[in-house]
């Protein structure tokens, strides 16, 4: 699907048809002839457009025939979570094409990061610059990746909170969800601020000064989602080690118990099966020999109790 957008009074609008000077969003599903006659139209390599599709393509930048490309991460929900261990979240990429004075964009997936310049207000501008397209995406894309950090981290505080009360294996399978998704966070944050860095460096995007300040900003705001999602893939390792350490000790605790209660209960029982046995034993004519046999196997159960207990077995 190919959608046209246009910056009219101070606000992104959809528009019908192509037109100068628009940006054009490309999403799920794909029409191959339409991408086809949209890169002959505008002259743009086919591969720029076919490389956004591909899910494992890496945050990258270059240039061909005065047109530029870059492709950078962005985090979406996962939609198809069938299996209890799948991920919550995973990156996607989004291919940004500049030609002339319009701006392409492409993902395999529709995306929030793109989604949130739909009718979006911005003021204080007659016209957004290519730049400035690409630098208010990249802004907004570090601001998603917070948002689903706080997301994944309130998650993290909730599971945490019931596996405190239960030694279920669920628990732990829902932060092993939470632990993949800040795998593929942490992965795609650095590998776009390294990209962001870079284009920096080699001012790819010909930045005026003020650019160059919010590009900074663009670069701090990055280095903090890095660490935030450092810190609670540390934090949730830490805690998944601990809880499994607590849950093997509390198996083992259960199974002392039992052992101790078997042996509490295995030797009196020794006893009474000697004397009762179908032959001659000492004091069988013993009018008071019940009693002395219970007395017996009651003192060696309380004995045993009181050395275990003594002991801390149980």
């Amino acid at each position: 699907m190919i959608q046209y957008f246009k910056y009219l009074n101070n606000r992104i609008v959809e528009v019908p048809s192509y037109e100068n000077d628009c940006w054009i969003n490309i999403s799920p599903p794909f029409n191959t002839d339409e991408l086809k006659n949209l890169s002959e139209k505008l002259t743009i390599p086919i591969d720029y457009l076919n490389d956004s599709m591909d899910i494992d393509e890496r945050p990258r930048f270059e240039t061909e025939d005065n047109v530029k490309f870059i492709v950078i991460k962005t985090p979406i929900l996962n939609d198809n979570t069938e299996n209890e261990t799948d991920t919550l979240h995973f990156t996607v990429p989004i291919g940004i094409i500049l030609v002339g004075d319009d701006v392409v964009t492409i993902s395999p997936y529709v995306n929030p990061a793109t989604a949130s310049f739909f009718n979006q207000y911005i003021k204080n501008t007659n016209r957004i610059s290519n730049t400035s397209f690409v630098l208010h995406l990249l802004e907004k894309n570090v601001l998603i990746f917070l948002d689903f950090l706080k997301e994944l981290n309130a998650k993290r505080n909730q599971y945490e909170t019931e596996l405190y009360h239960s030694n279920r294996n669920e628990e732990l399978l829902n932060l092993m969800t939470i632990q993949k998704s800040l795998v593929y966070f942490v992965t795609a944050i650095r590998l776009n601020e390294l990209l962001m860095m870079k284009i920096k460096r080699t001012n790819f995007l010909k930045f005026n000064e003020e650019e160059l300040d919010i590009m900074e900003d663009v670069l701090i705001d990055s280095s903090q989602a890095l660490e935030t999602a450092n810190i609670y893939a540390n934090i949730l390792s830490g805690t998944m080690d601990a809880y499994a350490s607590i849950i093997n000790n509390n198996m083992n605790l259960i199974l002392k118990r039992l052992t101790s209660i078997t042996i509490i209960i295995s030797l009196p029982a020794l006893v009474t099966g000697i004397y009762g046995m179908n032959v001659k034993i000492p004091g069988a004519d013993w009018p008071h020999a019940f009693w002395v046999t219970m007395i017996i196997s009651l003192g060696i159960s309380a004995f045993i109790s009181w050395y275990f207990y003594r002991k801390k077995w149980f």
